[in-house]
């Protein structure tokens, strides 16, 4: 009953207007009732004033709602607009979390390794290389490992291949003199090559470099090297390959430094390198061409090489000497080893 009693409260407007509906409509069926028209016009009278009545309090109920609608729009609104405002802080803060992930990243540039990783570090380097940077003391990995391993993977894949090193001038004295010093003075023993540093080691390891480079140039023709001499020392040996760049010591079990071809640092010391070789007396090893060595070069066509490139072997040397430098170039000892 009480639900009954809440709807015809909500509908009454509606329940009147039919009933009355019912009785015109019964009047126009020719019902005969006293005063039938004064009844059929005030039931008209009663139909239009529900109905007006319906719909005034239709439009009543309508405008709290808009109002409520427009409030509710109005908050919106300035919810969107807060919110736009907390997006744009956001991302913002996006921008400054990832600039300082960058940095992050960037400050990691430089990956320190054992002297016992090196060797495995400089392998993984020398694979599917197209390039070679070094520049050090006088290149005895380079023969050893480095150039003979890089040639014969650019040979069997049918690539070219880019060399460029810079190392000790062996017709410097001074500066030889200076680096069998400082090599000396790190151990006084042999290193693992099993011989000391003197002056005279110094010079032959130099020489069989030029000579190893020359010797490989004229067996892959897609081989691009060049060489260029120091008249200066340095403590440091830069090995770039296209994956990384490796900066090594003197000492072979001592720390290394890996920076990755991804990094910014690895560009610089790229242009380094390039700067620093561009400034070192450039051997002409396209000359070599005009001395052939054969796979086992006699003492005098290394003699006859080293006179077309313009680099003069050491007063007094004999062939003996001359054979050393052959050895050491084609027959290198790893030093890692």
């Amino acid at each position: 009953m009480a639900r009954f009693a809440d709807w015809f409260g909500k509908n009454a407007d509606a329940v009147i207007a039919l009933v009355l509906a019912i009785v015109v409509a019964v009047l126009g069926l020719g019902v005969n009732l006293p005063n039938e028209t004064e009844i059929t016009n005030s039931g008209i009278l009663a139909v239009i004033g529900l109905l007006a009545t319906s719909v005034l309090r239709d439009r009543g109920r309508r405008i709290p709602v808009e109002a409520e609608v427009r409030d509710t729009l109005r908050a919106s609104s300035t919810t969107l607009s807060e919110l736009d405002a907390k997006l744009t802080h956001i991302e913002g803060f996006a921008g400054v979390l990832a600039d300082t992930k960058r940095t992050l990243d960037e400050t990691t540039v430089v990956r320190v390794i054992s002297g016992a990783q090196v060797a495995q570090v400089l392998a993984e380097a020398r694979r599917d290389t197209d390039r070679w940077f070094f520049k050090g003391g006088t290149g005895t990995y380079i023969r050893a490992r480095t150039l003979p391993e890089c040639v014969a993977a650019a040979r069997r894949e049918r690539r070219t291949l880019l060399f460029r090193l810079e190392i000790l001038d062996p017709t410097n004295v001074e500066v030889c003199e200076a680096y069998a010093r400082h090599r000396r003075s790190v151990s006084d023993g042999p290193d693992a090559t099993g011989e000391p540093w003197t002056l005279e080691r110094t010079r032959k390891e130099a020489y069989a470099t030029i000579l190893a480079a020359c010797w490989h140039k004229q067996r892959f023709a897609m081989l691009d090297i060049d060489i260029g001499l120091a008249q200066t020392m340095t403590t440091l040996r830069y090995d770039l390959a296209s994956s990384r760049v490796v900066v090594t010591r003197d000492d072979p079990r001592g720390e290394a430094l890996v920076v990755d071809s991804a990094k910014f640092y690895y560009s610089w010391v790229s242009a380094e390198l390039q700067t620093s070789l561009d400034q070192a007396r450039r051997v002409p090893v396209e000359q070599a061409r005009l001395a052939p060595l054969d796979d086992e070069p006699t003492v005098e066509e290394a003699r006859k090489l080293f006179e077309v490139i313009g680099i003069d072997l050491a007063q007094g040397y004999t062939d003996r000497d001359v054979i050393e430098i052959i050895r050491k170039a084609l027959r290198a000892k790893d030093p890692y080893e």
